[in-house]
């Protein structure tokens, strides 16, 4: 996968959220498109977060995502099964600390 977008209807409680999950959420804007957040994810894919105004809010979805090994967010190592804004099901995965 290289690409994953997803329209919200809560655009900046979902940045907040996935912000906090310790990704680098940057506003960005393509030609005369909508304001918008992106990432580029360590495999090199993009999550993007648009607003849901020309396109429907993306329905159920379940995400997985592995937190960066020492960054953000303080959570213990292991799955964390947690719901962002809009109630898409996101599976956090918390690597273990380098010794």
């Amino acid at each position: 996968m290289d690409l994953l977008v997803i329209y919200t209807t809560r655009l900046e409680a979902c940045r907040d959220f996935y912000g906090g999950l310790g990704l680098d959420l940057v506003r960005e804007r393509h030609g005369n498109g909508p304001d918008h957040y992106a990432v580029t994810l360590a495999d090199g894919g993009v999550l993007e977060l648009y607003p849901a105004t020309r396109r429907p809010e993306t329905g159920y979805l379940r995400l997985g995502l592995t937190a960066p090994a020492g960054g953000p967010p303080a959570r213990e190592p292991g799955r964390h099964t947690l719901t962002d804004p809009d109630g898409r099901t996101v599976v956090l995965t918390v690597p273990e600390r380098a010794p």
